[in-house]
């Protein structure tokens, strides 16, 4: 029997708050990647690892928020927590080792292609097997086609957010970078999950035994939330990112210092009231010494 699959149990509430997670750890790993480029003698694999390790956990958490509102109506849902927490750490590995090529090798064609296609395919990692950590009472099957394009557009909106980490150092433009990111990311996981029919099973057993959405995803679910909120304070407070608009403008002591000090010409009524003070100094008591003649002006 085929199962009736219901991707928005909780209507609105369950896309966006995924999509705002989607961009809010796009958002803290951008402008980690813009901390390593503004100061190259900054930590930076600390830098690194803080930026892949944010795009990782909203990428999963967007996609567990988004999985809370999924539902097949004949059966209920159950995971397996190991699959589930494997599902993150293959997210932060694969997304760090695309932020890592990028960071140390530069942002050439070739390794900004190469950094997406290992990235992409780790996104699209991550979302099917956090799929696979799904149980229920029946057998989940994909349509191809739609599976091939979520896939393809993972590697793009990966390489597009590598591409916008090394390129775009504003803080407004690369929060428009996040929220295009998060478009697309989001955009993956609902093209997946439109792959998805269940054949539902007639018989009921242990094939669909695990913890149930609430009793595992809410408490999971905490800790890369705490972790992006922390990173979110490290971020905000950080002097170099807090003040990267004055970097490029000159000072004010770099102006005065920067003044012509020996023109010839806008120095030299200066130097004729030097000399009048030094003539007017020297100026002896003998009657028989007189001023030079200074020239009209």
């Amino acid at each position: 029997m085929e199962g009736t699959v219901d991707g928005f149990r909780y209507g609105a509430v369950t896309p966006v708050a995924a999509y705002l997670m989607a961009c809010l750890g796009g958002a803290l790993g951008l402008r980690c990647i813009v901390r390593t480029l503004l100061s190259t003698q900054s930590w930076k694999a600390g830098w690194l690892a803080l930026g892949a390790a944010s795009i990782g956990c909203g990428i999963w958490t967007m996609h567990f928020i988004a999985m809370i509102g999924f539902q097949v109506v004949e059966t209920r849902i159950r995971y397996d927590a190991g699959l589930t927490v494997l599902s993150l750490a293959v997210a932060i590995v694969v997304v760090g080792i695309g932020v890592f090529i990028v960071g140390y090798r530069g942002a050439s064609t070739l390794n900004l292609s190469f950094a997406g296609v290992i990235t992409g395919l780790g996104v699209a990692a991550m979302h099917y097997l956090g799929m696979a950590a799904l149980h229920l009472n029946g057998t989940i099957r994909y349509d191809a086609t739609a599976v091939t394009l979520s896939v393809v557009i993972a590697i793009v909106a990966a390489t597009a957010a590598l591409w916008a980490a090394v390129t775009i150092r504003g803080f407004l433009t690369s929060l428009g970078a996040s929220l295009i990111m998060g478009v697309a990311v989001t955009g993956m996981h609902y093209t997946g999950m439109s792959a998805v029919s269940v054949h539902v099973h007639d018989r009921t057993g242990g094939s669909w035994a695990g913890d149930s959405p609430t009793s595992l995803l809410l408490p999971m679910l905490l800790g890369p939330a705490i972790f992006l909120l922390l990173a979110g304070v490290v971020v905000m407070f950080d002097p170099l990112l807090l003040g990267e608009g004055d970097w490029n403008r000159p000072s004010a002591n770099t102006a005065d210092t920067a003044r012509p000090s020996d023109s010839p010409v806008g120095d030299q009524p200066g130097r004729q009231d030097q000399e009048a003070r030094v003539i007017h100094a020297r100026a002896p008591q003998d009657p028989h010494w007189a001023a030079p003649h200074s020239p009209q002006r």
